[in-house]
């Protein structure tokens, strides 16, 4: 079985073309987990022969295969095999994951809502780190594929118990994965509460344009477009100041991303794990708000979003221990994160764009991630 479901993983060269129904396919197993359960792996694809598989089991993306400038197609989503190696070895990564309930830090584990202090057991030094376990790219959510016209997707629902990871309020998630005929994988949130609770939802998949495992990504160029960042301390726990963009952080135009990892590391730190600010407040409708490039491949990722922040992240933990489906180990910088979200440690400074959900409100956020070939004209 975990033979058959590392087939299913492979990088594919020829996507499939000429889907007539291009989600009838339904599911297969991608293997099985220690309590027995089976996970089910999902594909979508489009006209232009773009695939993207994802799994029930955490709602974790695990392969995004697209073309470089030769038609090639390479799987360039980093991740693992089967479920079993995701269950086993991606605690410490979050390979294609949901975060929640509250993505990133929450400094010394603690917040205050309504007068009431809640605590929890810190997961990153001092602080609690992606809402704490079982994170929800543990969870099984229920899937629903669909057909949207002349888009492919499905819908994913997580159901969080009031108390859940030390959490209040009863969550209910729903999650959309949308594939475009226009290459854009679609992230589109909801969420409702019971009990006024801290929420914030990403998705903490790590890129390669080069295709997962191949190599590291210094040679890349990055853009983000965004005037500030939040200062973090050696914790990557913001400090409160907002701060305007220098010297490596500066990315408002493309930069080579090994030249900003020198840069940081001759500063004493191990790469890029920043949260740049894109607006002041959450946006009606998806802004581009990142752009990365391989020169080699000629594949390039346009990120929009309408949250009002973007951690940027180069993978620096990546040691080569761990391999993709590919057989290749990921090393460190193999790969790139851009976390579309609120800033880190939101619900402990208010005067920053609130994280608070309450009844009767519907939390909506989108995450585009579009990819472009040398032939697509860039949207600006």
């Amino acid at each position: 079985m975990a033979a058959a479901a590392a087939c299913l993983c492979a990088p594919a060269n020829a996507a499939p073309r000429g889907i007539i129904n291009r989600i009838a396919g339904g599911s297969v197993s991608f293997g099985t987990t220690k309590d027995g359960r089976t996970a089910r792996l999902y594909t979508l694809t489009n006209k232009n022969g773009m695939r993207v598989r994802f799994t029930d089991y955490g709602g974790l993306i695990t392969e995004i295969s697209v073309p470089d400038r030769m038609g090639k197609f390479e799987n360039v989503e980093l991740g693992f095999a089967n479920v079993a190696q995701y269950e086993a070895r991606n605690g410490g990564y979050g390979f294609g994951s949901p975060i929640g309930r509250f993505a990133n830090r929450i400094g010394n584990a603690r917040f205050t809502l309504d007068g009431q202090t809640y605590t929890f057991k810190p997961n990153a030094g001092p602080n609690l780190l992606h809402g704490g376990p079982p994170g929800y790219n543990m969870r099984y959510w229920s899937v629903s594929m669909r057909p949207l016209g002349i888009k492919h997707g499905a819908v994913l629902t997580l159901v969080s118990p009031d108390g859940d990871q030390g959490f209040p309020g009863k969550l209910v998630v729903k999650m959309r994965y949308t594939l475009t005929e226009h290459d854009e994988l679609r992230i589109d949130y909801r969420a409702t509460t019971t009990k006024p609770t801290v929420l914030n939802l990403t998705n903490h998949s790590y890129f390669n344009l080069a295709g997962e495992g191949n190599g590291d990504v210094r040679g890349q160029l990055i853009m983000i477009r965004a005037n500030s960042i939040a200062e973090t301390d050696r914790s990557a726990l913001p400090t409160g100041k907002i701060v305007e963009v220098s010297g490596p952080y500066d990315l408002r135009d493309p930069h080579m991303i090994g030249d900003g990892i020198d840069a940081l590391r001759a500063m004493g730190q191990g790469g890029y794990d920043t949260p740049y600010v894109l607006a002041d407040a959450p946006r009606k409708k998806p802004v581009l708000a990142a752009r990365v490039t391989d020169p080699r491949s000629g594949r390039m990722m346009e990120v929009y979003t309408t949250e009002p922040g973007l951690q940027f992240f180069t993978a620096n933990h990546l040691r080569g221990f761990d391999k993709g489906p590919s057989g290749k180990p990921y090393i460190q910088y193999g790969a790139v994160a851009l976390e579309t979200q609120h800033l880190p440690d939101s619900p402990n400074h208010p005067e920053w764009p609130t994280t608070v959900l309450r009844p009767g409100q519907v939390f909506r956020s989108t995450t585009i991630y579009k990819f472009v070939t040398p032939v697509d004209r860039i949207h600006n």
